[in-house]
């Protein structure tokens, strides 16, 4: 089985989070092009771009909920009231632990909602189980 190179939109506000998602990938030896965007318009932005700055094809986002301009919940609001953009897989990755974040998250179709870790360890774990999520995932072209 050819290991499942999709395209990955990391939807994250913090320069530390955004480095710790990059070392978690290389350790768990995660290959996937990964795309950063800082908040929820600019991602909105780099996903209906057309030429050099849009994501070819992208099939997952890796959503933080707490950012400026416009927050996790918003970005999934806008996200699945778009047609080309709706099926679009997105993983949650937050640290708020709010039942609210976690109910508006899930009726906006989330595949997961995981809490950001705070060992290094835990979070290259979760990381890990993520890349095996999608590469037994088939997507249509």
């Amino acid at each position: 089985m050819s290991e499942n190179l999709v395209n990955i939109l990391l939807v994250e506000d913090d320069e530390v989070d955004v480095m710790n998602v990059k070392r978690a990938f290389k350790k768990s030896n995660v290959t996937n092009p990964l795309f950063v965007a800082g908040n929820g318009i600019e991602a909105l932005e780099i996903l209906r771009a057309d030429g050099n700055n849009k994501i070819p094809n992208p099939k997952i986002i890796l959503l933080d909920l707490n950012m400026p301009k416009m927050g996790g919940i918003e970005f999934l609001r806008e996200l699945r009231a778009d047609d080309k953009l709706r099926n679009i897989t997105v993983f949650v990755m937050t640290t708020s632990n709010e039942d609210n974040d976690k109910i508006d998250a899930y009726n906006l179709n989330v595949a997961g909602y995981i809490l950001k870790p705070l060992s290094m360890d835990r979070f290259i774990g979760a990381v890990s189980t993520l890349k095996n999520y999608w590469k037994l995932c088939e997507y249509p072209e």
